[in-house]
């Protein structure tokens, strides 16, 4: 898996940060999925539907806000 940025992934409800699972990688909330593979799988051009349907456990809301907070810091650290 590719390393992701940080950017501020501990202001972003749906996602959480536990260094006893999975090396503390940031995940989506309540899950083992890491949120790189959000990243890597739009890359990829999987939709976002798709994704939720492949990864049970992970919310379209959740995919959603990960999404915009990573537009919002992005565009903050950009500025």
């Amino acid at each position: 898996m590719r390393s992701q940025p940080d950017l501020g992934w501990a202001g972003c409800s749906a996602v959480e940060q536990d260094p006893l699972r999975l090396s503390g990688a940031w995940v989506f909330r309540n899950t083992r999925i890491p949120v790189a593979a959000l990243f890597e799988n739009l890359e990829d051009g999987v939709c976002l539907a798709e994704f939720v349907e492949l990864f049970p456990g992970v919310t379209r809301e959740q995919a959603r806000l990960v999404l915009e907070h990573a537009a919002r810091s992005t565009a903050a650290a950009l500025a």
